[in-house]
Formats: structure tokens, sequence, C-alpha cells
């Protein structure tokens, strides 16, 4: 057999190529028992050499592969960091916005009332789009609605209002009781308090009261004292009374009369000494005297303090006991100053005891503490509760309530109905003494005085209609107080408010809402931020809710439409507010100081006007303005009473084109000055002439006529007066008001220097 060949001889190709393959018949004989080990000789040795070749031939194909199976993923990686990092530069270059951004941006429609702003707010709203200069947020845009363009509400859509869950309640009125509650401690009636003493120097052989807490009546035994000079005294008034019942009668008249005023003194001594006036009545019966004398109680009561033991020397004047009759007993609380301004004396108290609880004892408000309290800012009040059955201990815990009627301006109704005190007499002093009749207190013996003094009607009233809402209805932030109303379906307003006492899960609504509208209940928060956002008027700042804007440089526009007529006492009201609102401003014309006698009255009908339902919530809402800028105008000088003196104008004015009373025709003249500092120098005259409350005598007729408001002509504007033109009476001081000259302000750095004489960046 040939040997095989090794791979360093030369094959010839062309002979492999001619040499047939093998017969497939010897395939399954290599399993077989014939196949001999020479034959595997070479295909181990071509096997052999095969492996040799494969190192050399494989290692740059596994490098291939390797680099075919990372390299795409890692170039797309590359690209796409370039991709996002190329589109972050365009974006914060301002090249390109985002499409959330741009997409309401670019469907608003053109020259619409868009602005935009930052999402952070930290910028005021802008007019044009781009990036914050602050954070470099992209600025989007603040439309809320298609006509929300008002500037005090927004419009929220019902698919916004699902998602925000903005619910709303409507505004009820209906009378009104607030509970005050407070909580206090049970104490012992002062009144009922007695201190048991000696009345002379003496020894206690005996106490018959030997323990704290025994219950005595009036007139009981409580000690035995042996007093020598007691006994003195009572030898002294024996033997007095024998000598004048020996005396014959015969005797003189002024002997007699001598021994009757020793007699008499004598016995006075001893009732000083402490003996009762049947003890001396004994003595003289018995006609012996005693050195022992027995101690009664004045009152009926409980030992509260044995201060004495027996055989213990005592001296005139050193107490023995101390008892308390605890048939009254007293409850203090401690009340906030706003919380007693709603209680009377003689207001009905319920109070429920810790160690009784779910049992009520009613008493009544006997005294109120003129003073706060510096530390505690609290009030005290004193109820009297009755304890006949003696089942309220001294010491305990109370929770009391005291219910007071509200009026529509969330005070307290100044008449209050009791059933039990309806045509009483009561006590000044004790208001548990209650009477049907005039007479004498029982207790203190003071005059009895009608119940109605106190502000308890004789009859039952009819309760004042109070206006509440959900009490997470209003939201609060300092000062500030707002709602949002819902005006028409999905627009939302926002109202200032002024609020009144809460009551329970509700709070009063003094001014600013009016009964049966609806406000926002829940997502009240979320409509503010859109206001917020929408650059409106806010809870963070309210003060951007005013009236429509004027000229500065002109008078007052005053809307006129139909003429309120109010009729009957709101009506004569009304016009006595006019009346006064015209003495103020003739006073400060006359360049003198508002008196009280004008403020008071100004600022008392405007008060009780903001409270009457006759009138619309608009002309309420100015009345109440005057009111606020009336109250304290006596205590101003001449120049803050001008400065106060311009809302109060600008509200009456407004008032006057508005309501007036029933049957009154009399026009009044409106005149503007633009010489006043600061602008608004509106007011108002019942007649000519002009005399100007901004400026008094330095320039009196400086002014013009801007208009005339009559009553026949309420669905017009004001009268043709030519608006502009001067007053008759003097030359045209306001036909054009000069521009002020600019102020220049040095700069810090240029006066330090000066004064330093060094540069100072």
């Amino acid at each position: 057999m040939t040997p095989p060949k090794t791979p360093s001889q030369p094959v010839d190709a062309e002979r492999l190529r001619a040499e047939p393959p093998p017969e497939p018949a010897n395939v399954p004989q290599q399993n077989g028992p014939q196949q001999s080990a020479p034959c595997e000789g070479p295909a181990k040795s071509g096997d052999a050499g095969d492996a040799g070749d494969r190192p050399a031939g494989r290692a740059p194909a596994s490098r291939r592969y390797w680099i075919k199976l990372f390299l795409p993923p890692v170039l797309l990686l590359v690209i796409g960091a370039l991709l996002i990092f190329k589109l972050g530069v365009a974006q914060r270059m301002g090249w390109i916005s985002s499409g959330e951004a741009g997409g309401p941006a670019a469907s608003a429609p053109a020259g619409g009332n868009v602005r935009y702003i930052c999402p952070m707010m930290c910028t005021p709203p802008q007019d044009e789009p781009g990036r914050c200069p602050v954070c470099g947020m992209e600025l989007v845009p603040a439309t809320t609605g298609g006509d929300a363009g008002d500037g005090r509400s927004i419009v929220v859509d019902a698919a916004a209002r699902r998602i925000a869950n903005i619910r709303t309640a409507a505004v009820q009125a209906a009378p009104q009781t607030r509970t005050i509650r407070a909580v206090g401690q049970l104490r012992y009636d002062e009144g009922a308090l007695a201190t048991i003493s000696s009345y002379v120097d003496g020894r206690i052989e005996r106490l018959y009261a030997d323990y704290t807490g025994v219950v005595v009546r009036q007139g009981d035994q409580l000690a035995l004292v042996y007093s020598p000079e007691l006994y003195s005294a009572q030898v002294e008034f024996v033997q007095t009374k024998r000598s004048l019942s020996g005396e014959p009668s015969g005797t003189l008249a002024r002997l007699r009369e001598s021994q009757e005023r020793l007699y008499e003194g004598s016995r006075r001594k001893l009732i000083e000494l402490g003996m009762t006036e049947s003890q001396v009545a004994q003595l003289e019966e018995a006609g012996e005297a005693n050195s022992r004398l027995h101690l009664v109680s004045p009152i009926s009561g409980t030992v509260i303090e044995r201060l004495a033991v027996e055989g213990q020397y005592v001296k005139a004047g050193e107490p023995i006991y101390r008892i308390v009759d605890l048939a009254n007993v007293w409850l203090m609380l401690d009340l906030f100053p706003e919380d007693v301004a709603a209680v009377r004396y003689g207001q009905r108290v319920e109070a429920e005891l810790q160690s009784l609880p779910g049992q009520r004892f009613a008493g009544r408000v006997a005294f109120i503490d003129p003073v706060v309290n510096a530390k505690t800012r609290t009030v005290g009040v004193r109820v009297v509760l009755p304890n006949e059955a003696g089942r309220l201990r001294i010491g305990d815990y109370a929770r009391a309530n005291v219910e007071v009627q509200l009026t529509r301006s969330g005070e307290a109704a100044p008449d209050v109905y009791d059933s039990e005190l309806a045509g009483k007499w009561i006590s000044p002093r004790h208001p548990q003494v209650i009477e049907d009749q005039a007479g004498a207190c029982r207790v203190c013996g003071v005059p009895l005085v009608p119940a109605s003094q106190f502000g308890f009607a004789e009859k039952p009233v009819d309760p004042s209609r109070v206006l509440v809402v959900p009490r997470n209805a209003v939201l609060m932030a300092g000062q500030n107080s707002v709602l949002y109303v819902e005006v028409e379906p999905g627009r939302f307003e926002i109202r200032p408010v002024v609020l009144g006492p809460s009551i329970g899960d509700r709070i009063v609504i003094v001014r600013g809402v009016d009964e049966g509208e609806q406000v926002a209940v829940s997502g009240n928060f979320l409509i503010d931020s859109q206001m917020q956002l929408a650059g409106n008027p806010s809870l963070i700042d309210p003060t951007r809710l005013q009236a429509k804007p004027q000229k500065p440089d002109g008078p007052l526009e005053l809307e006129r439409g139909e003429l309120e007529r109010i009729s009957g006492e709101a009506g004569a009201e009304l016009e006595r507010l006019y009346e006064a609102y015209f003495a103020v401003s003739a006073t400060l014309a006359d360049d003198r100081a508002v008196p009280p006698d004008q403020s008071q009255p100004l600022y008392e009908l405007a008060n009780r006007l903001a409270a009457s339902d006759q009138l619309s919530p608009p002309a309420r809402a100015r009345i109440g303005s005057i009111a606020e800028h009336s109250r304290q105008l006596h205590s101003l000088t001449i120049e803050e009473a001008r400065l106060s003196f311009k809302p109060i104008s600008k509200s009456i004015l407004q008032l006057a084109a508005q309501a007036r009373g029933e049957g009154m025709e009399a026009s009044y003249i409106h005149y503007y000055c633009s010489m006043v500092p600061g602008g608004e120098g509106d007011w108002l005259q019942p007649s000519p002439p002009l005399a100007n409350p901004y400026w008094g005598s330095k320039m009196l007729r400086c002014g013009i006529a801007a208009g005339e408001l009559s009553p026949s002509d309420a669905a017009k504007d004001e009268r043709p007066v030519p608006l502009g033109e001067p007053s008759a009476q003097e030359p045209p001081c306001c036909a054009a008001k000069p521009a002020e000259p600019a102020v220049h302000q040095e700069p810090a750095a240029e006066i330090k220097r000066r004064k330093t004489g060094r540069n100072h960046p």
C-alpha cells in the first residue's frame, strides 16, 4: 500500500480530478469487523494537517465577525446622541420650539389677545412668544377660552371641569345662629362665702363641726368658746337689768333714763361680742351670766375649711371656719374679645360637665370683665349655674355653648327673644333672680329692672336672613378673601368678599355675592391658578380687579342705566347719605377738619344701607366702600381726610348714577379738577357754585362741570354740560394740567464719592 503524501509534497491537481470518487459500498463497512487500522492512517494524517492550517487562516475571520456585530449599534448610538445634542442647541438658541408650545401659539388667531407666561411664573406675562429670561423655559400661551378676555374671569370647558373635579354650590340666605364655644371651670359663688371668727379672746372648748365637708344650717351651733371678757359683759348686763327692774316707780325720770341707756349699751355690747338676739333673750330671761358662748352659723352651707382645733386659744377676729352655700356655683369662662362682643348680661348659657357627660345645665351670664387679659388676650365671663341638687362639684371642667342670633352684617342681633325673660323683671346683679313684677332682689335688695334694658324682646322677633357659603368655597390669604362665582355655564368670575363669623362648616358673607349665585366649592384653587396664569386678578394679587380704566387726565366716566328707585326708609336713608356727603365736602372746601358729627352720620348711614336688601349687590358694594373710608374720617388731618375723600366721592358718583330715593327729582352736578395730586379729582355737589374740597381756599373755584346727574335722564348719559368747560366763577385753571418736571436722582456712588473724596463702584 502506498504511504500517504505529506502536505509538503506537490499534488497533481489534474490527477486528483481524474480519479474516481470512492465507492459508496465501502461506507457501511467502516463499522464492520473487516475494517483495518491502515485505512485510518491517511484520514488522521489529513485531519492533522488541516488542524495545523486552522489558527493562521481563521484569526482574521474572527475579528471581522466581532466588528460586524458591534459596529452598527455603536454608530447608531453616536449618531442619535449627535442629533439630540444638535436639537437641544437649536431649541436653546430659539431656532426651533417644542411642538406642545408651538401648537397653541400657531393655532392662536391672528391679532388675538394672547399673552405668554413662564410656567414657573418667574416674570410677568409677555405679549410675544419666546423663552423666559430668568429660567430659560419656553413661554406658553395663557389663553383659557375664546371669549374670556374680560380680565376678571376664565372659561373652563366641560372636559377640564371633569378632570379638575370642579363643583359648585348655591349661596344660601336663611336665619343663622352662631354658637360660641368655650371651656371653663366651676368655682365657689363668692357672694355665698362666710367666715366664722371669734369675736372675743378665749379658748375653744368644743368643736361641733369637727371636719371639713359638714353640711350646716343657719343657726346651728358650731363651737363652744370660753371667754372671761364675754362673762364680764354678761354680768354687767344682768346687773343693769336688775337695777332697772328694781327701781321704784317714783324714781326720778332723769335717773331712770340713765339706767335705760346703760341697759341698752350693755345689750349692744353683747351683740357685738358675738351673741345672737336669741342668746341675749335667754340670758335676760335666766338672769345668770355664762362664761361659755356657742358660735352659730350665719348661713346654711358646707364647711369647706376648719382653721382651729379643740383646746386652742384664739384671738378676737381669728377665723375658725369657712362656710359656703353651694346652691349656686360660678362657671368661669375665657372668651376672645370678638366673641365677647356678641354676649350680653343675662344671656342663657348651656354647660356640659366633664364628670357628667351628656347632661346639660343651664345658667345665665352674670358678669363680663371689662378688661382684656394682657397675657392670654381673653376676656373673663362669669356664668351662674343653679346647683340645688348638689351635683356640680367645684373645680370640675365644663364645656359651655352660647347661642347668638346673627344679622345680615354678621353681628349679633340687637334684640333677642327669650321666653323666660319676655316681659319679666331681672336683678341687675343676680341674673338668676327673675320676677313677674317690679320689686327688690331677694339676694341683695337692689331694685329689679325690666329685662328689655338688656336687649331681651318682649315678643318674638323675625330673624334676619344671612348669606352663607360652604367654608371650602372661600380662598383666604392675609386680608384678602375671594370667591369664584359661576356667572354663566363654564365661566368663573372672581369676587372679593367681606367675611363674617364661621358657623360650623359654613361661613357668613357680609358683602360680595347675592343669594342664589353658584360658587365653586371644589377645584377653586385650580381656577385661581389659571387666573394667575392668564394675568387676571387672583387671590395673591386681587388689586388687579379694578373698575373700568379711566383716562388719567379726565373726569370719571359713569355708566348710566336704568335708575333704581329705593322706597321706604331705605330710600330716605339713601338721600340722607347724599346730604351727609355734601356736608363733608363743604367742610373740606372750607379748610376745616371733618368733625365727628359729620363723619359718624355718613358712616352709620352707609353701614346700614350696605346691609339693606332693597339695594342691588353693586350698589351695596359701593356703599360698603363709603362706610370703610368714612369710619375714621374725623380722626384724620385735613390732608389725610382729602385723600380718603377720593374713594368716597368715586363711590358716591357711581351710586348717584345708579340709585335714588323714590320721588326724589333733585339734580346733582359732577365736578372735576385735574390739578388734584394723584388724579381722581372728582366730586359731587347739589348746586353751584363750585367749591373744590381738594384744594380749599388755595384754589376754591378750580374745576370743571363734568356733567349733571338728573333722575329724569337716568337712561341717558350725564346732561350735556360741556365736558372740560371751566367753572363760570373762575378762569380756566384746570383746562390743562402742566407736566411735572422730571426729578433727577443722583446716583448713590456719586454721592459717596463727593463725601469721601474716593471713587466707589
